[in-house]
């Protein structure tokens, strides 16, 4: 019996929002496994990933404007 191919056939991707967050935060960080990187490649869209990253973005500056609002 063959094994089941890692990559999904098109249509079948099945990224949760969850695990599209863990690889935008473990990027940032520049820390991933290879493997993790491969089922990352196959279960999200480039769509989710811009999306969470914009997110990301929006929040960091905004912890920042407030670190410093709060310093000053």
């Amino acid at each position: 019996m063959a094994a089941p191919s890692p990559t999904p056939q098109p249509g079948q991707r099945k990224g949760s929002v969850w695990r599209t967050v863990q690889a935008v935060l473990w990027s940032l960080l520049g820390v991933r496994k290879g493997s993790e990187w491969q089922q990352d490649g196959a279960q999200i869209t480039p769509l989710q990933i811009i999306a969470v990253g914009l997110v990301a973005l929006a929040l960091f500056v905004l912890g920042l404007m407030a670190l410093v609002h709060w310093l000053v």
